[in-house]
């Protein structure tokens, strides 16, 4: 009878034991500080890299004073980094003779030079001031959101501890950005495959409300449209001559670009969607918008309500800077944001 009892002993033992750890560790968890991710943190860089908020904020404002379209820029780098299996910079990788990497699909060579730019000086000064410590994915997710501030839009927390990620292909883009010519439902698609509701996906189209679009991105819309309309009737008449006079040599001059929001082109606010209402959306994808009944209700809502907008624009863009990301031995620190260690 001894074994059995010994047994037995050990059993209730071990499970008091499982017990007692189990409510230890709820504990810890209940009073330990939680953040929106469980892999980012806020003040990520507080003892690492001290100076890290103000370098960046000298940095970007500097160049925004210097280049005003660079906010515009770093918003559209940003979200075409994320868009591509998370926030991890790979979009800043230059292309070698070995591998065509992101930056060079074709979807992403209008991507503007002084939205990288602004990355190499913060990432450059940063270096400098802490060497190997701060990633080049945190440094696009803080430029986008100070820029953003700067031409009035809201501010919102970033959190930070981002690490590089360690691939970078042109091949792995096609199908996976958002088009100009692209259908809502197609839109909607592509969003929700990074957990982005209809309504967060027209919040983040706001960020038209600053930037510029090519004219080859619309010109089928106001040229030859049809057997019997020179441009599409979801255009404003007056709105689409001008578009037709200002694009006329665009064939030639494929730099040629016209303000997404004509009305307010370097102010971050909700004139955006009030210019939807009007006709005077300037991509098929801002028509589309307002024609379906899908995201129409979002599109009335933020052009009579613009902290409404903003209210939404910060969740959805906190939302998607989390999406992907590298940490720990899943990326790296770059020295060079345009190349892999």
């Amino acid at each position: 009878m001894a074994a059995p009892t010994m047994r037995l002993h050990l059993i209730v033992f071990l499970t008091f034991s499982v017990a007692l750890l189990m409510s230890s560790l709820a504990e810890s968890s209940s009073t330990r500080p939680r953040s929106t991710s469980p892999r980012l943190y806020p003040n990520y860089y507080r003892k690492s890299c001290p100076r890290f908020d103000e370098i960046m904020a000298q940095t970007v404002t500097n160049k925004q004073i210097a280049s005003p379209t660079t906010a515009a820029g770093t918003l559209r780098l940003f979200f075409h980094d994320c868009f591509l299996g998370g926030c991890d910079a790979s979009v800043l990788v230059s292309s070698t003779p070995f591998n065509s990497a992101e930056r060079d699909a074709d979807i992403n060579l209008s991507l503007p030079g002084d939205a990288f730019d602004v990355v190499v000086r913060a990432k450059t000064a940063l270096e400098l001031a802490c060497p190997n410590t701060v990633s080049c994915a945190d440094i696009l997710a803080v430029a986008a959101r100070d820029l953003v501030t700067m031409v009035g839009g809201p501010h919102y927390d970033v959190l930070l501890g981002r690490r590089d990620g360690l691939v970078s292909r042109a091949s792995d883009v096609d199908g996976r950005l958002p088009r100009p010519a692209d259908s809502i439902s197609s839109l909607i698609g592509l969003f929700a495959q990074r957990g982005l509701s209809v309504q967060e996906m027209v919040a983040l189209s706001g960020a038209h409300t600053i930037g510029f679009s090519h004219c080859k991105e619309f010109s089928s819309g106001i040229y030859n449209y049809s057997k019997t309309a020179s441009f599409d009737p979801q255009y404003e008449p007056r709105f689409a001559y001008g578009l037709q006079r200002a694009c006329a040599d665009y064939q030639k001059n494929p730099a040629l670009s016209v303000f997404n929001d004509v009305v307010t082109p370097n102010k971050f606010d909700n004139m955006y969607f009030k210019n939807l209402r009007g006709g005077i959306g300037l991509l098929k994808s801002d028509h589309g918008l307002y024609s379906d009944p899908r995201t129409k209700v979002f599109v009335d809502l933020y052009a009579n309500d613009e902290n409404r907008f903003f209210q939404d624009f910060i969740r959805a863009m906190e939302k998607l800077s989390n999406y992907g990301v590298k940490t720990g031995k899943g990326g790296e620190i770059r020295r060079r944001c345009d190349q892999f260690n």
